[in-house]
């Protein structure tokens, strides 16, 4: 399977900002984006450079990639399903990648990380309606429950994820119970309850060309 083994932290100072990919480290005076605020490469630190409109909604697009782990032909097949649903597009692509198993059981906090949720997933260490999924991208829809397995539950690792997790508060959309591991998809986010640092009407325009 194909990954983006590129550096995390690299990942963010090339979007200029904080993408939250390393966990706990994201949050501490650590991260790469405080320390160094512009982009990677011996000519990151030049300034003055103006992208065309073109390069700007690519840049977005490849931010919205980086933020949920997706490699691009797997995002435009997400990006092609948004487009066929009724509503906004922008919106539903939002919605969807929200919807996936891996972001959600990163939402839940059973990874200290997206990467490290992903691994969970992966590892059979969820559940979705009492069953096993080790498929990140699976679709939840509105009313499954998603918990973790009992063996996986007791590891330190996601104890810490959890703990985390329930310190930084959950969004709307989940209703988590901590000690037992387990949460609701209880539906998929408005708009406004999503970070407004994503302008997806770029990859629409992208997309659109």
């Amino acid at each position: 399977m194909a990954r983006n083994l590129d550096p995390k932290c690299r990942q963010c100072r090339r979007e200029g900002e904080k993408l939250f990919l390393k966990g706990e480290k994201c949050f501490t005076d650590k991260c790469s984006v405080e320390r160094r605020a512009y982009a990677p490469g011996q000519h990151g630190q030049k300034s003055g450079q103006r992208l065309s409109g073109y390069g700007t909604q690519l840049r977005e697009k490849q931010k919205i990639r980086r933020i949920y782990g997706i490699l691009e032909r797997q995002f435009r097949k997400i990006f092609s399903a948004a487009d066929l649903k009724k509503g906004a597009t922008g919106e539903n692509l939002l919605q969807l990648l929200e919807g996936r198993l891996d972001t959600i059981a990163y939402r839940m906090g059973f990874g200290i990380s997206r990467a490290e949720a992903r691994q969970v997933v992966r590892h059979n260490g969820v559940l979705v309606n009492g069953k096993r999924v080790d498929v990140p991208s699976y679709n939840c829809r509105p009313g499954d429950v998603i918990q973790l397995f009992d063996k996986t539950k007791l590891q330190l690792r996601t104890k810490a994820a959890l703990d985390a997790a329930e310190g930084r508060g959950f969004p709307e959309w989940l209703e988590v119970d901590i000690k037992s591991g387990r949460g609701v998809f209880k539906s998929y986010p408005a708009r406004q309850d999503l970070p407004s640092s994503i302008n997806e009407g770029l990859v629409v325009e992208l997309y659109s060309r």
